[in-house]
């Protein structure tokens, strides 16, 4: 059933939001040039990776030493009020469609953190990663990595489909209300550096 759920909202979404997409495809690329999509390596469901989607929100503005510079300085206007409306997160519907992901689960996080996860944390990946979940709605980037992981964890021993739709009507009403996006800044928490009591 949720697998069934996945592929109808998914491909609602796509549908309905298709002029929304089609415009953001046309504002980054004037914005911030090709390409338009961001694609990394996340893992998903045991861990096995897959390629994720967003809309591009940053500039690839390398310094005099040959880095990119920090994400304060290379995120756009036009990036910084996508990631806070959560438009940069549409693109996501192709991954949920292909099975990738679901509409809800614990986010896909990056794969240098695999390594970091104390077992219960690891937990995580039991289901496929979400383009929402409930850490997203109790607290987001306003809460600690460890507590994040716990309410990830919570949510793998407690899912059900009356639960995610929970999730996503909350959601909804997070992103309306711009609650716990982003800081003022427009960049997401700092990096997990792995389970102190591990």
């Amino acid at each position: 059933m949720k697998r069934f759920l996945d592929i109808v909202g998914s491909l609602a979404g796509l549908i309905l939001f298709s002029p929304v997409l089609i415009l953001l495809y046309f504002l980054i690329r004037n914005d911030m040039g090709s390409p338009v999509l961001f694609r990394q390596t996340r893992p998903g469901k045991d861990g096995r990776l897959f390629n994720m989607v967003k809309f591009r929100s940053m500039k690839d503005t390398i310094g005099p030493d040959g880095l990119a510079l920090p994400d304060a300085e290379r995120l756009t206007p036009l990036g910084r009020k996508i990631r806070s409306t959560s438009l940069d997160e549409l693109p996501g519907l192709w991954n949920v469609l292909k099975g990738d992901m679901s509409l809800v689960g614990p986010r896909p996080l990056l794969v240098e953190y695999l390594p970091l996860y104390s077992p219960e944390q690891a937990r995580r990946h039991e289901v496929r990663p979400g383009i929402t979940g409930w850490a997203q709605v109790n607290g987001r980037n306003a809460i600690s990595w460890e507590d994040k992981f716990a309410l990830d964890v919570w949510y793998v021993d407690n899912r059900t489909i009356w639960l995610d739709l929970k999730i996503i009507a909350l959601t909804v009403k997070k992103v309306l209300l711009r609650d716990g996006i982003d800081d003022e800044s427009g960049i997401s928490m700092e990096r997990f550096k792995g389970d102190p009591g591990r």
